[in-house]
């Protein structure tokens, strides 16, 4: 897309209101060693299906739903559709692995799916992107204005800490306990676009950032802003895309529906005409940090004075508060697993537990059976 698109409507979309896609990234592993295995070729040749698609590695596919209006039915097409991968992965005697990061796979070892996008990745970042073994769940939602979408996406900094604490899943990285329940937030951001996105405005300054961005040569096209919360004006919607890689339905469910939820919230106060009040950067930076370090142990600093809440509680009290909008999108069976997810405990924890039990044999075990419940 050329700098001067960026400036007209063209090219720009706009879908019904809070209509919700997803993104879910997977491992292809052998079912022994639990290792990635580059075998998406072969595995999308059985499958069959376009809404399966390869992604960064050889090792790697992913799953990208239709358009919906409720998140439950987004989430039942990607229990149709983890059951058919999960299918023809046993016949070529394979299997499915959604987490961060792979807990003992070592990123020189990989290769790289032959895409040009993928290329400009390791031409430009270098090491730092062929260290990208890595896997997320992108979720996507329709903004039926676009003036709303800079003002969702601030809104969206600021809960982005406790999207990211839910799905933390990355706590192992080359064999090696990393100290963070999200190691793959901090691999990610390591991407001079990647992360947070820069607090903007409004959408002319999105579109005059968009294109300074172009004129200088920071990117070639606008797949290549990796921000944590970005538009998608292709497409028509905001897509979050900070949550690290779902090691079950369970946990895909409760993520996206907090996600889903959490900006509709955002577009009808929005609409009410309420006074907007966003957390300043550097908090927003250390929430972050908090999040992708301590995940569900973390403590969220709420406001300027410095108060926190442990993110558990905060995390609790949003689902309590966003059911009534859960009821309105359909999302009231998704958001419960978000209580679920609160009271065993998140992927991160998990992880560790089965390593104390077993080794890293254990974790990669558990994770391949919980793609598979």
């Amino acid at each position: 897309m050329q700098a001067r698109a960026l400036q007209s409507t063209h090219g720009v979309r706009s879908l019904p209101r809070s209509s919700l896609g997803i993104e879910w990234e997977l491992a292809i592993v052998d079912p022994g060693s639990g290792e990635i295995v580059p075998r998406a070729k072969e595995l999308l040749a059985a499958i069959d299906d376009p809404r399966f698609d390869k992604e960064f590695l050889a090792g790697m596919i992913e799953l990208i739903t239709g358009v919906h209006r409720t998140t439950d039915e987004a989430v039942d097409e990607l229990r149709r559709m983890r059951d058919a991968a999960g299918a023809a992965a046993d016949r070529l005697g394979v299997a499915l692995v959604g987490t961060g990061t792979h807990p003992t796979s070592r990123w020189r070892d990989q290769e790289q799916a032959d895409d040009p996008r993928y290329r400009r990745v390791i031409d430009k970042a270098g090491e730092w992107g062929r260290r990208l073994i890595i896997f997320g769940v992108h979720n996507h939602v329709g903004v039926e204005d676009r003036a709303k979408v800079v003002p969702l996406m601030r809104t969206m900094l600021d809960k982005l800490p406790f999207i990211l604490a839910l799905s933390a899943s990355s706590p192992f990285w080359q064999g090696h306990d990393t100290g963070f329940a999200s190691h793959r937030t901090m691999l990610f951001q390591q991407l001079p676009t990647g992360g947070l996105p820069p607090m903007l405005v409004d959408w002319a300054e999105y579109e005059r950032t968009l294109d300074d961005m172009l004129r200088a040569g920071v990117i070639d096209e606008l797949g290549e802003l990796r921000w944590d919360v970005r538009p998608s004006p292709t497409l028509g919607t905001i897509e979050v895309r900070i949550a690290d890689g779902a090691p079950s339905i369970d946990d895909l469910a409760a993520v996206t529906a907090l996600t889903h939820c959490l900006i509709e919230e955002a577009s009808r106060a929005l609409d009410a005409g309420a006074p907007r009040h966003y957390l300043p950067s550097w908090l927003v930076r250390e929430n972050k940090w908090r999040a992708a370090r301590d995940g569900l142990d973390a403590m969220a600093i709420i406001d300027e004075d410095g108060t926190q809440q442990p993110v558990r509680e905060a995390i609790a009290q949003g689902a309590e508060r966003l059911a009534p909008i859960a009821a309105d999108l359909g999302a009231t069976d998704s958001l419960a697993a978000v209580h679920r997810v609160l009271e065993r405990g998140g992927s991160a924890s998990l992880q560790r537990a089965a390593f104390a039990r077993g080794g890293h044999s254990a974790v990669l075990r558990e994770l391949i059976e919980a793609m598979r419940a």
